[in-house]
């Protein structure tokens, strides 16, 4: 008979018990400190007689860094401490509403908007560290962990496995039911707030949706021995919506959505998803803001339900700032919508951030950070999803 933990095994997050042995591996892993170097030294790390010796230097700084922890909390104090720096050089400050509404000693199932891979996750964990509740666990899928050292990060700083990579309608049945036990598991028997996205995938065109697939995903550990409404909620679901003013890799989003319009498809390079992680922790994101909604009533009667009600805490919450609606505005289509008064200082800041943006990419610049007030105000034509 199997454990619950041996049936999560290969999706869970790092145990205290193994963290040690991680840190060891990746300490010495060849490919993590190339990584570190194409990320802190670009033009040094091809170089043929250099590149050698800074990589021993980036190994050996690592094995000095990650062998003072001996437990996942160590790990995490570790990246508050990052988290604190990079928040200092990256914004223009950080945030928080809603958060005084949630209790402490209950367990939370957040359901969040999607701009950001690493920064979404960890803004609303850093929020609750600062303010002494416990950290979540994220769902973060099989998609971005296709190195190993990556996988090992991620788990190390109680990231759980989403496989999306499951092929045939079997498999995918199969990896859906485990990661519904396992949320079940880790809400209502370890006692762990879980966070995870409202759909697969970035919003790279400014439009939050939740996917009503992941409330059904939600309910199949369950779904057979009680009913729906019940079940969501003892899920205690709760909305969270995270605006940025400015994203990091807005011109890359636009750029896709381009290509996408123009081709048809758009094929990420070998290590996109990586630079996007690194791109989006260390890049200019202006102000920041992280709202925490109300936990959902149990009067809803379909996943379709559930998914709207979630949608309307995130239109409502999504902190609009004057980049959304100068966005608007330059593409005409104010209408009826007031430009609310701000510093001039901040149209300056736009206009600086659209004239980086190549000219190609600039309607969907725009479109992606305008869209959000359209949204707020009911606006938004066509399709969502």
């Amino acid at each position: 008979m199997t454990t619950p933990d041996d049936e999560f095994a290969n999706i869970r997050p790092y145990h205290d018990d193994e963290v040690q042995l991680v840190l060891n591996r990746l300490a010495e892993d060849p490919e993590l400190a190339q990584a570190i170097l194409r990320f802190k030294f670009p033009q040094l790390a091809s170089t043929p007689l250099i590149a050698p010796l800074l990589s021993w230097l980036v190994r050996r700084n690592l094995r000095r860094l990650l062998g003072r922890a001996r437990s996942v909390r160590d790990v995490q104090l570790y990246v508050e401490a990052y988290m604190a720096r990079m928040l200092a050089k990256s914004t223009d400050g950080m945030s928080v509403d809603g958060i005084e509404k949630l209790d402490p000693d209950q367990t939370y199932l957040f359901v969040s908007n999607h701009r950001d891979i690493a920064m979404d996750p960890a803004l609303v964990n850093y929020a609750l560290h600062t303010r002494g509740m416990n950290t979540v666990r994220i769902a973060i899928g099989d998609n971005l962990l296709k190195k190993p050292y990556v996988s090992d990060l991620m788990r190390l700083n109680k990231s759980f496995i989403v496989q999306r990579s499951a092929k045939g309608v079997r498999q995918v049945m199969a990896a859906f039911q485990q990661l519904s036990r396992y949320i079940d598991f880790s809400l209502h028997q370890e006692q762990h707030s879980i966070w995870i996205a409202q759909r697969e995938g970035r919003a790279k065109n400014g439009i939050d949706r939740t996917d009503p697939a992941i409330i059904k995903m939600f309910c199949m550990a369950k779904k057979k021995e009680r009913p729906f409404s019940e079940i969501i909620q003892q899920l205690n679901i709760v909305p969270v919506a995270i605006s940025y003013e400015y994203d990091p890799l807005g011109i890359e989003k636009a750029r896709e959505l381009v290509m996408k319009q123009q081709d048809g498809s758009y094929a990420k390079s070998e290590f996109e998803d990586i630079h996007s992680i690194a791109q989006g922790i260390a890049g200019y994101k202006g102000r920041v803001h992280v709202a925490f909604g109300e936990p959902l009533q149990s009067d809803l009667a379909d996943a379709d339900a559930v998914a709207q009600a979630i949608d309307a805490q995130i239109s409502r919450l999504y902190r609009l700032f004057p980049s959304h609606y100068l966005a608007l505005e330059a593409l005409g289509e104010l209408q009826d919508i007031a430009l609310p008064d701000f510093d001039l200082r901040y149209r300056a800041a736009f206009n600086q951030q659209l004239a980086a943006c190549p000219e190609a990419y600039q309607h969907q610049w725009l479109a992606m950070y305008a869209n959000p007030v359209k949204n707020y105000f009911n606006r938004l034509d066509g399709p969502t999803h």
